[in-house]
């Protein structure tokens, strides 16, 4: 019956092509059928062997460009929505010049929109964060160090969606590190689809994050060097192609948006007086690291005094982004500058269209209205605000150094842009992706010397003043030590039960030993971490300690098994040696 069947269709399809007609609709779908029969178990098994084995190296590429898509997409429309709550809010048409327009609306709103969006604020992070915290940079550069390239997503998500209402209400943070966290949540969610290894991982986390940073700020270079230099913190030849892949697409995303323009536009270019002008950059620099440094440390500071006033006063969590914002809002009724990232000021600095003693007291309030929105968990990133502080401070510098010495002096103008690349390097801990960074922004190439010159001394004070970079700070903060490099931060990721010798191995320690030092207070904890347990082998000298599982209550430990110290540094070298080579491949 199946041959007849098939000899009467062929025949019938011979009939009418020799009749001279086009083939039947019947056929082509019978074509496209038996195609798609064949593709779809091919895409299956792709698919499963992605999973299982990681993509292969053009397959990561377009995964690197489709992140590259999502991730700028993403920064994008939260520009956007910011600018769309400042023109609901504050009924301003341009968002550029919201200080300005802030100038003329009555002081209640003033005071009370940064109030009610603290307030909105504290609810969100409330509800989705286990701790009231918003997730910025710092987490970030965490989740590649000890997470196989992943951040919390759920909370991500929630410190998202809270900075975006307090810089919408007027909070005088930045958005770089809300968008960095927005985009490590989409790269991490990628990575947990294609169950992606720890290099995999971090290397999606770099195009994330490159993609954002340049959506966000028109930065391509410096978008990929910033993913390099302070996320990943290294530079592999292997993570250099995809994260340029990706920063290129953010990038297209935003003039697609915007066009091909820089964010601050310089009235006219800056003369350098070449070799006798260096020196006073060199100071510049100087002041700047120490500027940067009291920025980052005012901010610590406002965080632990709103910790302590939190903890002795009994207020609820979710109430204190609502008094940051209320303490903003009356610093805005007298001095609107500091509403909002703050470009509109910078760009004044950067012409030169402030007096000396408005350039001093605009970046002091900036600093102190800074460290009250981070300090008061109400979100946003330290980067656009270090560089207003630091435009402010260079022209305030430029001022008086070309007041001093007219005749071997350049234009003002110049020393801000120098100060805003000093301050912002200093704070970021990454000096080369902010130099690029301040000149994709200016568009002027011409001052490179200067700006490099000030970047360079303002970065090597800061970094001997605080733990290299904020971001670094705030981590060590939380007993997280990556500032120090692979070979301090390593160890906290091994806990003591994966590498410890159970009971009854041929190869554990004799049970009467281990008692005996149980019985002298010589002992670790199966949930401890390496970092923990490797100094009491440097205190007592001993070739192994004992491993207890503590009871939760009163009852009595049990010895699950010994950890030996050789095993615990055949562990730690292994790590040194993985990092290394994924750091040089």
């Amino acid at each position: 019956m199946r041959p007849r069947t098939l000899a009467h269709r062929w025949g019938k399809r011979q009939v009418v092509r020799h009749a001279g007609t086009a083939p039947l609709a019947e056929d082509r779908r019978f074509i496209v059928r038996t195609q798609l029969d064949k593709l779809v178990p091919a895409t299956r098994k792709a698919w499963k062997v992605m999973r299982e084995k990681g993509p292969s190296q053009i397959q990561f590429w377009f995964i690197a460009l489709a992140i590259g898509i999502a991730a700028g997409t993403a920064a994008l429309f939260f520009r956007k929505g910011i600018n769309a709550l400042q023109e609901r809010l504050y009924g301003v048409e341009d968002v550029r010049v919201l200080h300005s327009f802030a100038e003329g609306l009555a002081w209640y709103w003033i005071l009370l929109i940064p109030a009610i969006g603290g307030l909105v604020v504290g609810l969100i992070l409330h509800w989705f964060t286990p701790d009231g915290r918003v997730r910025s940079v710092a987490d970030v550069i965490e989740g590649a160090a000890l997470a196989d390239g992943r951040v919390e997503q759920k909370a991500g998500l929630a410190s998202a969606l809270a900075s975006m209402i307090t810089l919408g209400s007027g909070g005088p943070s930045g958005r770089e590190g809300p968008v960095v966290h927005l985009a490590a949540v989409i790269s991490s969610r990628v990575s947990d689809w294609i169950k992606a290894d720890g290099i995999t991982g971090r290397d999606l986390l770099g195009c994330a994050v490159a993609a954002a940073v340049s959506a966000s700020f028109n930065a391509p270079i410096a978008g990929a060097l910033f993913a390099l230099e302070v996320v990943l913190r290294h530079f592999a030849v292997h993570a250099f192609a995809p994260i340029v892949i990706a920063s290129a697409a953010g990038t297209v995303i935003n003039r697609l948006e915007f066009g091909d323009v820089t964010e601050f536009m310089l009235m006219d270019e800056g003369t350098l007086q070449f070799y006798v002008e260096l020196p006073a950059f060199l100071i510049l620099g100087l002041v700047s690291g120490l500027i940067a440094v009291a920025y980052m440390r005012a901010t610590f500071w406002t965080e632990d005094m709103g910790n302590l006033i939190q903890r002795l006063t009994g207020l609820p969590r979710w109430v204190r982004p609502a008094v940051a914002g209320l303490i903003l809002g009356a610093i805005a009724i007298w001095f609107p500058h500091i509403i909002g990232v703050g470009y509109e000021t910078t760009s004044a600095a950067l012409t030169g269209e402030l007096l000396l003693h408005e350039a001093i007291v605009f970046a002091i309030l900036k600093t102190a209205a800074a460290a009250i929105t981070v300090g008061g968990r109400m979100g946003g990133g330290v980067f656009s605000p270090s560089l207003m502080i630091g435009a402010l401070s260079g022209l305030a510098f430029g001022i008086i150094a070309t007041g001093l010495l007219p005749n071997v002096s350049g234009s003002e103008t110049l020393y801000a842009l120098a100060g805003m690349g000093a301050v912002a390097a200093a704070v970021l801990g990454a000096p080369i992706s902010t130099t690029l960074i301040v000149f994709e922004l200016t568009g002027d190439w011409q001052t490179g010397l200067a700006v490099m010159v000030a970047v360079s001394t303002s970065t090597a004070l800061s970094t001997r003043l605080v733990d290299r970079s904020f971001f670094l700070t705030q981590l060590e903060r939380r007993n997280i030590h990556l500032a120090a490099g692979p070979q301090a931060y390593l160890l906290s990721m091994f806990r003591v039960g994966k590498v410890m010798r159970p009971m009854g191995q041929e190869a554990s320690a004799p049970e009467d030993a281990l008692l005996t030092l149980v019985d002298q207070g010589i002992f670790t904890d199966t949930h401890a971490t390496l970092e923990r347990a490797l100094p009491i082998f440097e205190r007592t000298g001993l070739d192994f300690i004992p491993v207890l599982q503590l009871s939760p209550g009163d009852g009595p430990p049990a010895i699950e098994g010994a950890l030996f110290h050789v095993d615990a540094l055949k562990a730690y070298n292994r790590a040194l040696a993985a990092t290394a080579e994924e750091e040089h491949s």
